[in-house]
């Protein structure tokens, strides 16, 4: 079997991710851009079961599947889902002393990865999640 096309292009797929990212959020450099994503990543994870999580990355190209995946603790308790204010909240604390998040930390991270993945695998997977993380990734706030 071939090397799948999504291995061989990771690097030049990443680095249009994160100019997308950069972009949409209006940041000034892929390192700001990369907090924020990682951030938010971070909290959509902590908010699923192994099972979903894992199903969730497989969906991701695979740069971003390997930042949704890693330092992951696998050990660490499922959270609830709170209100969009107190995600963002989360999202900001997190490497606080480096993180320029912006406002809609959420919002950019959410439109610029629908943009980079197959929609309706996406779709699918979305499917099968709660309520509340098909909210997460959705334009508007949860």
């Amino acid at each position: 079997m071939p090397m799948p096309l999504e291995y061989r292009q990771a690097s030049a797929d990443f680095d249009a991710f994160m100019k997308d990212l950069v972009g949409t959020s209006m940041l000034t450099s892929s390192h700001q851009a990369y907090t924020m994503l990682q951030a938010v990543l971070q909290v959509f994870r902590r908010r699923l079961t192994f099972a979903e999580a894992v199903s969730f990355a497989n969906v991701l190209p695979p740069v971003l599947r390997a930042i949704f995946v890693s330092d992951w603790d696998t050990e660490s308790p499922k959270v609830p889902f709170a209100e969009r204010d107190a995600l963002m909240k989360e999202v900001r604390a997190f490497r606080h002393d480096h993180n320029l998040s912006t406002e809609t930390a959420i919002e950019d991270v959410t439109s610029t990865i629908r943009r980079h993945v197959d929609p309706a695998a996406f779709d699918r997977v979305m499917k099968t999640l709660s309520a509340e993380a098909r909210g997460f990734w959705s334009m508007g706030s949860a």
